[in-house]
């Protein structure tokens, strides 16, 4: 058997999410500032006859079962290419999935998987589709697809849709999730206007920081919306707060993943061992922003 084409699917952290504005069709504008982590789900893939997904690692279960966008990511692709093919015999592959990221964290673990698959099976089936025919498969999978198509650290806006560069230092970060799911849709039903007023987005931030004054001034709109429905958010955050050297202790997304950021790995490290004795049951990790 063929190897397998292996992906990362790096997990995405929103440094700052603030909410502007709503479309008439329901969508919600945002601006944010988004990098991406060393934290990564690993995605393998191989032509088969038929579709399949396993899933595994210490989140794999908790997917079992739901409607996954990897799958429909393949699909979608698949379906795509084949469309001026029709004496062509089905596309399909293997889709296997080692979940890393947190599940429905406010990591976007979904999105970068799909991401990966889109990507991969491009590459896979020789394909070659153009940024444009990404987007437009994307599109229906969810706001988070385009910045997660990119993989790189973006200014977002939009819906999700408008991205451009964003020029960083790596970042030192402490990731915790209580192990509470928390739905991105029930978070955004709880938002009510008035909205945030919009503010000019920086094209770099030369150190950490600018980082901390950036975030801590943006904030994340969602974040009253996401503790109404998870209290322990705002527990989480207080304990990152009160960590040694912590600078700024944020939620990421909808929640409930939080983070704080450090001035150096070291600081992070110590932060994530005082934590992880303190709280057993918690996701917590330690890890560095991706360059570019």
């Amino acid at each position: 058997m063929d190897a397998p084409l292996v992906l990362a699917a790096p997990a995405k952290l929103n440094l700052c999410l603030r909410v502007i504005g709503r479309r008439a069709d329901g969508y919600h504008l945002l601006q944010s500032l988004v990098v991406f982590l060393d934290l990564a789900d690993r995605v393998e893939l191989r032509p088969a006859v038929a579709w399949s997904l396993h899933l595994r690692g210490p989140f794999g279960a908790k997917l079992a079962g739901q409607d996954n966008l990897a799958l429909r990511a393949g699909r979608l692709i698949a379906d795509h290419a084949s469309k001026d093919t029709a004496a062509c015999a089905p596309l399909a592959a293997a889709i296997d999935i080692d979940k890393q990221i947190p599940v429905a964290a406010g990591l976007g673990g979904g999105s970068a998987d799909a991401a990966a698959v889109l990507r991969g099976l491009d590459r896979l089936w020789r394909f070659g589709l153009s940024p444009q025919e990404f987007s437009t498969l994307a599109a229906p999978l969810g706001a988070d697809m385009a910045v997660c198509l990119g993989g790189a650290a973006a200014r977002v806006g939009g819906i999700g849709e408008e991205l451009a560069p964003l020029s960083l230092p790596s970042l030192h970060l402490l990731l915790v999730n209580p192990g509470i799911a928390v739905a991105t849709a029930d978070v955004f039903r709880r938002l009510a206007p008035p909205y945030e007023q919009k503010l000019e987005m920086p094209e770099s931030l030369a150190d950490t920081n600018a980082v901390v004054d950036v975030a801590r001034r943006f904030g994340n709109s969602l974040a009253a919306a996401a503790i109404s429905l998870c209290p322990t958010i705002a527990h989480v955050c207080e304990e990152l707060s009160a960590l040694p050297n912590c600078r700024l202790a944020q939620m990421s997304g909808s929640g409930a993943t939080c983070f704080g950021l450090f001035d150096n790995a070291k600081d992070a490290m110590a932060a994530e061992g005082v934590l992880r004795a303190r709280r057993p049951a918690w996701f917590v990790r330690a890890c560095r922003s991706l360059a570019g």
